[in-house]
């Protein structure tokens, strides 16, 4: 297996102090790599969006070190960090977060220009190629209330490719779907991953995305008790 392309080592995060102290997160070790899909699997209150969002650098761990290109950016001061974040993360939501007000290519443009400081022509352009490649060359000019639920996540995932980030998160990315549709959104993830080599982390509570996967994070109690490997049907 290649070197990983991000990982956070002997992680711990805690909220709160004296007796309202809560652990979310105890010594948790866990590495991604491109190509793969990993789910991170748990009960609620595990410790899973905790974890990925750690991992994300959308909270800071209250120990141990995170790294990305093999970089330990746990030591960097937190004004470093929003540059990295959107050079090397994309990031997909449950509820999709899509401006309602905006269409599919303006939901997506703005998303780039926000993390590449593009001009609006070039963000547009680059947004309707990425909501081509996830299939919505005929939807890009809807607003949110008139997509589908699975044409929204897709919507979300060419937002979440913009400035072309090589590992890409997702907190419960198809929960609100059904079955059909929340396959069809892995079925992309897995296209993202085999064809261009991207890091795709899943937290999920579904274990029928398991087909997908290439391994599992196990998370209980705020540890990372297990990362299973998957065989896949080829």
């Amino acid at each position: 297996m290649t070197n990983p392309i991000a990982s956070v080592s002997r992680v711990s995060k805690v909220f709160g102090e004296g007796e309202t102290e809560v652990t979310a997160l105890a010594d948790a070790d866990l590495s991604i790599y491109p190509g793969e899909i990993l789910l991170i699997e748990g009960p609620s209150g595990s410790g899973k969006t905790t974890l990925i969002s750690i991992l994300g650098l959308l909270l800071e761990p209250s120990a141990g070190s995170v790294f990305v290109h093999g970089e330990d950016v746990s030591k960097l001061p937190p004004r470093a960090l929003p540059a990295i974040r959107a050079s090397a993360f994309g990031f997909i939501f449950q509820g999709f977060n899509l401006f309602p007000a905006l269409t599919a290519l303006e939901n997506v443009a703005l998303a780039i220009q926000m993390k590449k400081g593009a001009s609006a022509k070039t963000a547009q352009n680059e947004a309707r190629r990425l909501l081509a490649a996830v299939g919505l060359e005929t939807r890009m000019h809807h607003l949110p209330a008139n997509l589908s639920g699975g044409q929204k996540q897709r919507v979300a995932i060419a937002r979440a490719l913009g400035g072309d980030p090589q590992i890409i998160l997702g907190d419960e990315p198809t929960a609100a779907l059904d079955t059909k549709t929340a396959l069809g959104v892995m079925e992309l993830l897995r296209q993202l991953a085999t064809e261009q080599q991207r890091a795709v982390v899943v937290v999920t509570h579904d274990p029928r995305l398991e087909r997908f996967a290439d391994r599992v994070a196990r998370v209980e109690d705020g540890r990372v008790v297990a990362v299973d490997t998957i065989a896949r049907a080829a």
